[in-house]
């Protein structure tokens, strides 16, 4: 009688202990892609400087590159539906978006050189319907409008 009451006890903690560790490592996964995102969800409708948003499109592709992820005929990183990240730029000025790439493989240097005192505002972040993590984000060109003269109605 002790012996099957002894076994079922056992299982029942066995299966507690496997419950409560998925539990934990659940919460883990959780709390990182939020730790994660949120150094991305900061910059939502803010308005940056052309030279952070060059940092950010770095440490993208750095992160891109770490995960070993493929690119396509076209030279963008293939999004794999998990934890790929996109930045794309749209150039109000000439009404075009560009993907980080764009700029990353025709030398940063460049858009650093071109963008660096221009503003640029994050207008949209979109996440991993799987993971939710961010998968993409876009930086909108603030275009300054042109001197304009002020004048008095009479």
């Amino acid at each position: 009688m002790k012996k099957p009451l002894l076994i079922i006890i056992l299982a029942f903690v066995i299966i507690m202990l496997t419950l409560v560790g998925m539990m934990i490592n659940n919460n883990s996964i959780i709390a990182q892609v939020k730790k994660d995102n949120k150094q991305y969800e900061i910059y939502l409708g803010k308005t940056i400087l052309g030279t952070d948003v060059a940092t950010l499109m770095n440490r993208v592709t750095e992160q891109n590159k770490k995960k070993n992820l493929p690119k396509d005929e076209k030279g963008l990183y293939i999004d794999n539906g998990e934890d790929s990240i996109r930045v794309d730029i749209k150039m109000t000025t000439v009404d075009m978006t560009y993907p980080m790439e764009t700029f990353i493989d025709n030398d940063i240097i460049f858009f650093i050189k071109n963008f660096n005192l221009v503003d640029f505002k994050c207008t949209t972040i979109e996440y991993h319907k799987k993971t939710g993590r961010v998968s993409k984000i876009v930086f909108e060109e603030i275009a300054e409008l042109e001197d304009t003269e002020d004048f008095e109605e009479e």
